[in-house]
């Protein structure tokens, strides 16, 4: 097995937004804000060289929304998923699976693109699988109005329209391995319904895929959650499990929006769990 970073674009967000209650004079200290607010996001996803098949976890926003809809997060850089798969030897033709943790635009919407003519919609990976789970697929068909903006019908429809999509199955419990891709999958649902974290045993280590349970390096502290969760009471908890494992077992966190910092490892402290070690790409895949 291989493991690659595959970087889909940056982009910005409202500081205020991404750590909900907690005052800006503290949040800036680990996440710095421009004038207007905002602060560094990355949409970082991961590939997956298993054998014969070629597993991408997360798309990013893709680059079919209009220009109106991308100047309100503010794009920055020159990251493409298709820069990012040749860098290693790859297109996105060769890729077999898409695995989405969650149907928001900033991590689907490159699953799918226009067609040629732009009349319509297409996946934007024609060989691959696509992966979700019946219960988030529900969730993000007749979204609720909080998330009506996140959840765009052009990024979820197509891939099943096409035959495309599959649901894995979920276990009882909030941990299950799934045997369809070869890794563990923890379910969260504070941020929003079913949320999948994956858990990838490489070499030696566990190589944690946060999503959006933890986006940065300065959201470990419980308190500090987003805003646009959708079950804020609910995220603490499980973000609780999530980094205690993490810290017991010594996981190391792949983060999928920390713009500075790729990959880090927890520890226990006085005060909680707390950042340890933070790493490259590079340096740990």
């Amino acid at each position: 097995m291989k493991l690659y970073p595959i970087e889909s674009g940056n982009f910005k967000l409202d500081g205020g937004a991404m750590f909900g209650v907690v005052p800006k004079t503290i949040w800036s200290k680990t996440n710095p804000a421009d004038a207007n607010n905002l602060i560094d996001i990355a949409a970082r996803c991961l590939l997956i060289e298993d054998g014969n098949r070629l597993i991408l976890i997360d798309t990013g926003m893709g680059d079919k929304q209009s220009e109106k809809f991308f100047g309100y997060y503010s794009l920055w850089g020159s990251h493409s998923i298709d820069k990012s798969l040749a860098k290693y030897g790859f297109h996105r033709d060769d890729i077999t699976d898409v695995f989405m943790t969650h149907l928001h635009f900033d991590h689907c919407g490159g699953s799918v693109q226009w067609n040629s003519d732009k009349t319509g919609y297409e996946p934007a990976f024609k060989n691959a699988k696509y992966w979700s789970n019946e219960n988030h697929w529900e969730w993000a068909i007749k979204p609720n109005p909080r998330e009506k903006a996140s959840f765009l019908s052009e990024n979820i429809l197509p891939m099943q329209e096409s035959g495309q999509l599959n649901f894995i199955k979920r276990p009882e419990s909030d941990f299950g391995f799934c045997e369809e891709l070869n890794f563990g999958i923890y379910y969260v649902d504070g941020h929003t319904e079913k949320q999948m974290i994956p858990h990838i045993k490489y070499q030696d280590k566990t190589i944690v895929f946060c999503a959006d349970l933890l986006a940065t390096a300065g959201h470990i502290p419980l308190p500090y959650v987003m805003g646009y969760d959708t079950r804020p009471l609910l995220t603490m908890p499980e973000k609780a499990k999530f980094l205690n494992a993490a810290a017991d077992h010594n996981h190391y966190l792949f983060l999928e929006h920390d713009a500075h910092n790729q990959i880090i490892t927890v520890e226990h402290t006085e005060k909680g769990v707390r950042l340890k070690e933070v790493f490259t790409c590079e340096e740990i895949l």
